[in-house]
């Protein structure tokens, strides 16, 4: 019996597929992370040019928002390394292409698993703990 076709929703390119999803996920995540080196780099030499500017910009690092960015920070790096290990085994293994929905859930397992804990340490330190 032939499987039934999909249905594309409307006003979209992508299909709902975890290929598909996957790909813009990493794209955003990878653009991200690419940011933040950029302000790193940035804000770090500093430390070359005034280390009491340094110090000052370092310590408007330390407030509540920047706190849950890293927490953005730290969700989109754990899903782009892992989702990139995917993409490897999908590339390079030859049964990765029949199993990407397995190996798309087990990248969101283990986000889970690293990721829920971090978030529970972080704020609470984030939020007086």
């Amino acid at each position: 019996m032939p499987s039934k076709p999909r249905i594309i929703p409307p006003g979209t390119l992508y299909r709902g597929h975890e290929g598909m999803w996957s790909w813009v996920a990493h794209r955003i995540t990878g653009v991200g992370i690419f940011f933040f080196l950029l302000v790193h780099v940035l804000d770090t030499a500093l430390v070359r040019v005034s280390p009491e500017a340094y110090n000052e910009v370092i310590g408007t690092y330390k407030n509540p928002v920047v706190g849950l960015m890293e927490v953005g920070l730290v969700g989109a790096i754990l899903f782009h390394a892992f989702n990139g290990i995917r993409l490897i085994l999908v590339d390079f293994w030859a049964k990765g292409p029949r199993n990407q929905r397995k190996l798309m859930i087990g990248v969101g397992v283990l986000w889970v698993v690293l990721f829920v804990p971090f978030v529970i340490r972080h704020l609470s330190h984030v939020f007086g703990g």
